[in-house]
């Protein structure tokens, strides 16, 4: 996945695509800083899990300045961590429905016996570890 993505640039740079160029040039960059992070050289490609760790984080980041712009009536900013976003989650596994991810959860509550507030930390942190990163945290929080 590190290599298919590192392949795009090039690409990008043909079709003078300048936010897909940028977004994948960031991604690379996240990869090589995962990369020496995981004291590994600059060079090694990251595995298809870590890549997914790295995009997973980037999206997030999008999405929270996409709504701090949005907030701050900054448009032409808002527009532009979109496309962004877009072109990141090109590249992430498809997410989990909200009737799947509500299936789960029900699941899991009969499983823990959870009935109050005060175990929802417990609980959450189970849920988000039962789908493994296939739904947004967000969408999960809101269904709880």
């Amino acid at each position: 996945m590190h290599e298919k993505i590192q392949n795009e640039i090039p690409e990008a740079m043909r079709a003078k695509d300048n936010v897909r160029l940028n977004t994948l040039r960031g991604a690379i960059a996240a990869f090589t800083n995962e990369a020496v992070a995981l004291k590994r050289t600059p060079k090694d490609k990251l595995s298809d899990k870590e890549v997914i760790v790295v995009l997973r984080r980037l999206v997030k980041q999008r999405k929270d300045s996409l709504e701090q712009f949005k907030k701050g009536g900054r448009d032409d900013l808002a527009k532009n961590e979109e496309a962004e976003l877009k072109v990141l989650e090109e590249f992430l596994p498809a997410q989990m429905s909200e009737e799947k991810i509500k299936e789960i959860v029900l699941k899991k509550k009969e499983e823990l016996g959870v009935t109050d507030k005060s175990k929802m930390g417990q609980f959450m942190g189970a849920v988000m570890k039962g789908l493994k990163g296939e739904a947004d945290g967000s969408l999960v929080k809101k269904i709880i």
